[in-house]
């Protein structure tokens, strides 16, 4: 297998980055101090880093400022998250959970759901969809 790397963008010019290897590995904390020391970070409620990325899984971390919301919105596969710092109240139609460092769900397809941080927040968000044909 071929790694493969994310291409640089004006956000993110270093490139570079293995997004999918045989095996790749992901320094958490120092991709948490990266996405707080962006400009995304400062001038926005949220920003984000995909840490991997592969046919049918795909993961990101997410920081959200205090109050930031992500609106219902649906996944195009079975998601995870989980909180690595802060307290978020995940919102489907049918119930409400408050997840705090440490707290993970699990949530099908396809259903409606929304994120809004309670305190500084990051979460793994990993999404698992149908391998490509």
């Amino acid at each position: 297998m071929e790694a493969k790397y994310n291409e640089p963008t004006g956000l993110r010019p270093e490139g570079g980055r293995v997004l999918d290897a045989p095996l790749v590995r992901m320094n958490i904390p120092d991709f948490i101090t990266q996405i707080k020391a962006e400009a995304a970070w400062t001038n926005s409620d949220r920003n984000a880093i995909t840490v991997y990325k592969t046919d049918g899984l795909r993961m990101v971390l997410v920081a959200l400022h205090k109050g930031a919301v992500m609106a219902k919105h649906t996944a195009a596969g079975i998601i995870s998250v989980q909180v690595f710092d802060g307290e978020i109240n995940f919102t489907t139609d049918e119930e409400s959970v408050i997840l705090k460092k440490e707290g993970m769900i699990a949530l099908h397809k396809g259903l409606p759901h929304s994120v809004t941080a309670l305190q500084e927040s990051v979460f793994l968000l990993t999404v698992a969809t149908s391998p490509a044909k």
